[in-house]
């Protein structure tokens, strides 16, 4: 075990500030703008746009939607738009969307979405009423009611809800569903949904096949694994090997070990892996923290994610795998966020930019602000003793 935690890891990262430094516009690279400017690429009955300062007016395929321009679909009307950078927004009926004024942030006023931000197309957020959702190479699915009641859900991909108003953060993954009830005003706990359900709605199925299906697929049966304990009896087996009588009497040491052994004997690809992580840390989620460190320093390396890791000749693992890792062992085990991110930091400092902005280890508020009591007799009113 020691000898796979002393593994060196290296990080090879391609980010998006680059293409701020570049004098030189490349097609591949990332720019803020490509998310403030949009084109309705579908229009199904009744969409209208709704220009600042303008009367509304029916709206056309490759009609340009930029900040200050809404659009808003009738009852049974569906439309798409897309970005130069090949995001796509999907509105459901009677919903009114706008381009945010910030950088990358899309306005969703009311009523029902879909959004798919291309795995390297720099991450956005969506603006839901009070909640905010951080999303990078995801597909999502939402709804905001008139009475203010907000829904969302992740098809694929991770996105980290966050209600800063009272400080709330939560980590939602693929399979779950985060509720913001307004008269509670908090995030509720995330649910699972069935995937392979929410793939027959609308925005899915009613427009040509969205770029991630690849990704959904995988998500649906990663849920269908879960679901089934794909990956227990492996564990199981290896535990057995270990000596101890089952998973559950398994001391720390003979789990990890097994677990270790594992990664070395099969190589997990990144999905099954991820895959494995979870079924590991919700077998034992007291151990979710070690699990997450054992399966970044024991999975093997990928060759060829960049020039320089070609060069690298010690173990190498992209972001995406480390960020999957981490998300699974959360999602498996929420209390222990802080835990499981300290652990991977500590054995592996290169890491950090690797993974995102954490949310807090359960859902909660931030702690009070507690304002300590005026003492009266701090105060002297004598005008021969000033206050002090």
């Amino acid at each position: 075990m020691n000898a796979i935690m002393n593994i060196q890891i290296r990080i090879i990262l391609t980010t998006a500030p680059l293409a701020f430094a570049l004098a030189t516009w490349f097609p591949n690279e990332v720019s803020a703008d490509e998310l403030r400017e949009a084109q309705v690429t579908q229009v199904i009955q009744d969409v209208k746009v709704l220009p600042s300062g303008a009367a509304p007016r029916p709206a056309a395929v490759n009609d340009d939607v930029r900040p200050g321009t809404a659009v808003q679909t009738g009852t049974q009307s569906r439309s798409e738009l897309t970005f130069k950078d090949q995001t796509i927004t999907r509105l459901g009926e009677k919903t009114i969307f706008s381009v945010g004024e910030g950088a990358r942030t899309i306005d969703l006023g009311s009523g029902q979405f879909l959004l798919y931000v291309p795995k390297k197309a720099g991450g956005a957020k969506v603006k839901m009423g009070p909640v905010t959702a951080a999303i990078t190479g995801t597909t999502v699915v939402g709804n905001v009611a008139p009475s203010g009641i907000v829904e969302f859900t992740v098809l694929e991909g991770t996105a980290r809800v966050r209600l800063d108003s009272v400080g709330q953060c939560l980590l939602v993954v693929a399979g779950q569903k985060v509720t913001y009830d307004p008269i509670a005003m908090r995030l509720e706990d995330p649910v699972e949904v069935d995937l392979q359900q929410q793939q027959t709605n609308p925005l899915v199925t009613g427009f040509r096949p969205l770029p991630s299906t690849p990704y959904m697929n995988v998500a649906v049966e990663n849920q269908r694994r879960a679901a089934a304990g794909t990956g227990g009896a492996e564990l199981a087996h290896a535990v057995s090997a270990s000596g101890a009588a089952s998973i559950g009497a398994a001391t720390p040491e003979q789990f990890l070990a097994a677990f270790s052994s594992l990664l070395v004997r099969y190589r997990y690809p990144q999905a099954e892996i991820c895959d494995l992580v979870g079924t590991a840390v919700r077998l034992r989620p007291e151990l979710a923290d070690r699990i997450v460190v054992a399966a970044v320093t024991g999975s093997r390396p990928v060759r060829g994610y960049s020039k320089e890791a070609k060069d690298f000749k010690g173990k190498e693992m992209p972001c995406d795998w480390v960020q999957c890792i981490v998300d699974a062992a959360i999602a498996g085990n929420p209390r222990m966020a802080n835990e499981i991110i300290n652990a991977l930091l500590e054995a592996a400092p290169m890491l950090r930019d690797c993974i995102g902005a954490p949310c807090f280890p359960a859902n909660q508020f931030r702690p009070p602000l507690v304002i300590s009591p005026i003492n009266p007799a701090t105060f002297v009113n004598s005008p021969e003793k000033p206050p002090k």
